[in-house]
């Protein structure tokens, strides 16, 4: 396993420094899931929740919340995202929403952070909206699946 490369020598927190590292394109895939009561689900798929479009609205604050990840995260580089996609799929069994993001741009270091936190800022939406209704909602499996470019290359998730 190689070093944490956020601290110093010394301990200290620190940015990591890219600027020797060549620019590439860069690319992030992550998921997660928030399960629910089942009329819950039922509300968020006819439509009729009166907050409105509950995926539409996730959706763009997934968005929103990939592009200011370096304002969450104290040690991210601010980077100019080129793509980003957020979909959601339904699953009735058991009751649940799956949010998975693509994220994309051509810079020194990857947007693996900038995937997770499109995920979770969704889920973290849908929570917002429907809670009035379920205080219940559980939001899990929250990971990376993919990676690609940079001098580490590739990698998948790998289910254990």
């Amino acid at each position: 396993m190689n070093e944490l490369t956020h601290f110093t020598a010394a301990g200290a927190a620190q940015m990591v420094d890219v600027g020797d590292k060549a620019i590439t394109h860069r690319v992030a895939i992550a998921e997660g899931w928030i399960e629910m009561h089942p009329d819950t689900l039922a509300l968020i798929q006819s439509g009729g929740h009166k907050k409105g479009d509950v995926l539409g609205i996730a959706r763009i604050a997934g968005i929103m919340g990939a592009k200011r990840t370096a304002d969450l995260i104290p040690l991210c580089h601010p980077l100019a995202l080129s793509k980003l996609e957020l979909d959601f799929q339904i699953q009735t069994q058991p009751a649940a929403v799956q949010c998975r993001a693509q994220v994309e741009t051509h810079a020194r270091t990857g947007v693996e952070m900038e995937a997770l936190t499109a995920v979770q800022i969704a889920l973290l939406t849908i929570y917002d909206m429907c809670k009035a209704v379920d205080k219940g909602m559980t939001m899990r499996d929250i990971r990376l699946l993919e990676k690609r470019g940079g001098r580490s290359g590739e990698w998948r998730y790998k289910a254990s």
